[in-house]
């Protein structure tokens, strides 16, 4: 019989919120421990999954010995690689929130420290665990559509999340977006490796407040001729809040795939809110005894890892490579020239400035 694991959740917003909701009504999970720097936050969530232990310092969890397994959803962005660091170090299993560092020699360094004291250590690129992505992904290694040619995927949100991500740090939508279709599409189209990667980005609306582009384009040659293309931006009309709509195309020698990801499938109008889009977040959402969405699945999917010493699904190594892509794709955009992979050093002088 398999011994239920004690788990930490570190930040408990709107993605810790639903790692932490997900691991208490697990069975696999003994005890949650939470660790919020904002005092409310912290006692709402405690008391909405009967948290063992909840802290505002992080630390607390890294000296419980029984915590084996913990959930990094903290913010910003930069926080990511230390807390990720101490909590291998702590001998902790871990599960980051994309992106795995702001730089390649650190996200070297996660991936070493993982593989060097046997902990289980993946990204969450909840994407993969879309039913659809993962369609996808079995028509292709199956060879349903043939020899894969090339990938078309298109992913907008509205500008109210847009605006929330790029203010509280400075990267592009190739980081913050474009990073999940880019997993998914290597994923997919593995082994083949990016070779090669062409970027153009636009501004509008998003510049005067944040400094960042609303869209980026990004064109990646595999090492087998195959090209991905993927677009991604932020600043849709605030109609429908938190909305995500996605577009995909396979194209191979024997078919094709198309995948509508762009949740028009369930519509709400009401006189007073009209038109609206429900479960319609990236992210998912709790409907009642159900759960709408990928990341409870990948939230899951962790906790079996640990407790039933199964391989993750995303690897370390696998989201150092995608966060190269796009640091390419931001370099290309820069310089308005094709970038070459893998790149010359670990860190470019414009890449370590970040």
């Amino acid at each position: 019989m398999m011994t239920p694991i004690d788990v930490g959740i570190i930040g408990t917003g709107w993605c810790g919120g639903i790692r932490a909701t997900t691991c208490a009504n697990n069975a696999m999970v003994g005890a949650l421990h939470i660790a919020e720097i904002k005092p409310e936050r912290l006692k709402e969530v405690a008391e909405e999954t009967g948290a063992a232990t909840a802290t505002t310092d992080y630390r607390e969890l890294l000296k419980n010995d029984n915590i084996q397994a913990i959930f990094i959803s903290a913010t910003p962005e930069d926080a990511h690689y230390p807390m990720a660091k101490a909590c291998l170090e702590a001998g902790k299993h871990v599960f980051l929130e994309k992106p795995i560092s702001l730089r390649l020699t650190e996200a070297d360094e996660l991936c070493a420290l993982a593989e060097q004291k046997g902990l289980k250590f993946t990204i969450g690129y909840s994407q993969r665990f879309n039913p659809k992505f993962a369609y996808v992904q079995k028509c292709v290694e199956d060879g349903t559509i043939g020899k894969p040619v090339s990938a078309i995927i298109s992913r907008h949100i509205t500008r109210g999340l847009g605006d929330k991500i790029s203010g509280r740090i400075t990267l592009s939508p190739a980081a913050m977006e474009a990073t999940h279709d880019l997993d998914f599409a290597l994923w997919c189209l593995a082994p083949a490796k990016p070779v090669r990667v062409y970027s153009q980005s636009a501004f509008g609306v998003m510049k005067d407040k944040t400094g960042v582009e609303d869209t980026q384009y990004i064109m990646v040659t595999l090492d087998n001729g195959v090209v991905i293309t993927v677009g991604a931006g932020w600043t849709m009309p605030p109609g429908y809040p938190n909305y995500s709509g996605t577009w995909i195309e396979f194209i191979g020698t024997d078919g094709m795939l198309v995948i509508d990801d762009t949740h028009r499938d369930v519509i709400v109008n009401t006189m007073d809110k009209g038109i609206q889009l429900p479960m319609s977040t990236m992210p998912g959402e709790f409907v009642n005894h159900v759960y709408a969405g990928p990341m409870a699945h990948e939230t899951v999917h962790f906790l079996e890892a640990v407790a039933r010493d199964k391989p993750v699904l995303v690897t370390p190594q696998q989201a150092t490579t995608v966060m190269e892509v796009y640091l390419a794709a931001d370099i290309s955009a820069e310089t308005n020239e094709p970038v070459n992979l893998p790149l010359n050093t670990r860190d470019l002088p414009r890449i370590a400035a970040e």
